[in-house]
């Protein structure tokens, strides 16, 4: 079956990068000239996902705005004969089908998509993590990848990365079986291991597919230490059964959770924007022979 329907969580707190995210939702700094958030969406729509349900909390009603019409700016770009921003600007209300929900409770992942389920309904369905970018080649989307092996194997699929020891202890660890190319069985994980928990340096970064049974898992797992219930948690019994596969996407993804991903993420796609790219390359070699 067609995966139509993506999840963006994007309810965190976004501790690691405040005081910026005390009153802008994280997933609303921008990278260059566009917020974070719109770069996911994009990559969604790029790999034919129709509907989208963004997971907010209170305090997130600027993601809403940036996707929905704005008259007055709109009236302003058109009258002043910026027609380039105006069809820039206009074309976010029109780039999919994107609906909100409220998680009401910071309660973790787990719990963040387990209020997708009545949107979901019986369909396998994407996830798109709202504080990872991945940014890729045009032909090859993230999230299109892993439908590709979804497609395929008609397994749950996650976006699976290596990562060095000293990273695992904040993702997770996977136990991986080769199967052809970047294409992996996926038969465990555990969620931030302890150094003596380690499988592998593969780990989940940002992206999943998931078909409907997760919903059911997420509901009878239990709280991980800190209340929180942990996706990783629920989906490690899909793989524990011989339902999850894995694959190692093609982009380079940003954590834009962090403060050092967020320089990464602004400067390495700054060196590619047909605006700024000469002069930021320009300005980076001058700086770079100071340090």
């Amino acid at each position: 079956m067609k995966v139509r329907k993506a999840v963006i969580p994007a309810a965190g707190l976004g501790t690691r990068v405040l005081p910026a995210s005390k009153a802008v939702p994280k997933e609303m700094l921008p990278i260059v000239d566009k917020p974070a958030i719109q770069y996911i969406v994009e990559e969604a729509v790029a790999s034919g996902i129709e509907d989208i349900l963004i997971i907010t909390n209170r305090g997130k009603s600027l993601i809403e705005d940036h996707f929905d019409h704005a008259p007055e700016l709109e009236d302003k770009l058109r009258s002043s004969g910026k027609q380039d921003l105006f069809d820039q600007v206009v074309s976010l209300a029109h780039l999919c089908n994107i609906q909100y929900v409220r998680q009401k409770e910071t309660r973790g992942l787990g719990h963040a998509v387990g209020c997708a389920k009545s949107f979901v309904g019986n369909e396998s369905f994407a996830v798109l993590y709202g504080d990872d970018v991945v940014i890729s080649p045009p032909e090859k989307p993230a999230i299109g990848e892993l439908i590709a092996v979804h497609e395929t194997y008609g397994k749950s699929v996650v976006g699976i990365k290596e990562v060095p020891d000293d990273l695992l202890r904040s993702y997770c660890t996977l136990g991986v079986k080769p199967v052809q190319n970047a294409v992996y069985e996926v038969f465990d994980m555990i969620e931030k291991p302890l150094p003596e928990e380690v499988i592998s340096n593969f780990a989940i970064l940002g992206r999943c597919v998931l078909t409907p049974d997760i919903f059911e898992l997420i509901e009878n797992t239990p709280p991980s230490r800190n209340n929180e219930v942990q996706l990783t948690d629920a989906m490690r019994t899909l793989a524990k059964r011989g339902d999850m596969m894995g694959i190692a996407y093609t982009g380079k993804r940003y954590d834009m959770g962090n403060k050092l991903g967020i320089l990464q993420a602004t400067i390495e796609v700054g060196l590619t924007h047909p605006e700024i790219g000469t002069g930021l390359r320009a300005y980076l070699k001058e700086i770079a022979s100071t340090l």
